[in-house]
């Protein structure tokens, strides 16, 4: 049955709030350590990070059956992932480097260079968007991984720092925030956050969650206009329907 939850979380007054309804519960690997989400051909792909267990998976929604996999390097740290020509991008956090991989096969295809650290990224109409737990987002060059140009964040006028796994969604960009369990809606015209998602209600629904379990996983299906949402070691995938994103 459907469950309606409605944002509740303090934010500023000029702040929106979007809500939505839980429409599915879909099973997650509790020991996946969620870095990056997307979903691409009726099956999630999902970045797992911390040294030793970092992955890359393709995993099929309705059982969370790990269908394929790659494994990374023991010293490489999983981040966000992004799915652009053909290629996923699957960020490092400190080894400098972006790992790249057939999209069909998951087949290695080298790495470029990233300077600085690697948290988010995702694919839009105008290029790969990057996150490094600033309040500044980075469009690169998908070929060199190169800057193109920068977007800081606000909310009401405050820098909002911390950005993590990054998502584009309807004309905009959701962006999970480290140790907090909302996501904002950020204007990529103007950087500024044009609402919050509260998703307070979804960890409350799962019980014994372990240390460093934070929500990050955002994937977006443009077909069904549905919304999925996971953690850091959750044992659950919440789609969800949302109840009227503001106009880009």
């Amino acid at each position: 049955m459907a469950v309606i939850l409605l944002a509740a979380f303090p934010v500023q007054a000029q702040s929106v709030r979007v809500g939505y309804t839980v429409t599915a519960v879909l099973p997650h690997d509790p020991k996946a350590f969620t870095q990056g989400l997307l979903l691409h051909e009726g099956s999630f792909y999902e970045s797992t990070g911390l040294y030793g267990r970092s992955s890359l998976r393709k995993v099929e929604p309705s059982s969370g059956k790990v269908l394929d996999s790659r494994e990374l390097d023991k010293s490489d740290f999983g981040e966000g992932l992004a799915l652009a020509g053909g290629r996923f991008y699957q960020l490092t956090w400190l080894s400098g480097k972006v790992l790249v991989y057939d999209a069909a096969t998951l087949a290695p295809q080298g790495s470029l260079p990233l300077e600085g650290e690697g948290w988010g990224i995702a694919a839009t109409p105008f290029g790969l968007v990057v996150s490094d737990g600033s309040n500044v987002l980075t469009w690169r060059d998908a070929a060199s991984f190169k800057p193109v140009r920068t977007l800081a964040v606000t909310d009401n006028g405050r820098p909002v720092i911390r950005l993590n796994e990054l998502e584009w969604v309807e004309g905009f960009i959701l962006a999970n925030v480290w140790h907090e369990d909302r996501i904002a809606i950020i204007s990529p015209a103007t950087g500024k956050v044009a609402a919050w998602i509260d998703c307070a209600p979804l960890r409350a629904r799962l019980q014994g969650l372990p240390a460093e379990s934070d929500l990050n996983g955002i994937a977006w299906d443009p077909t069904r206009k549905k919304l999925y949402v996971t953690g850091k070691l959750w044992p659950a995938i919440f789609e969800l329907a949302l109840e009227g994103l503001p106009r880009p």
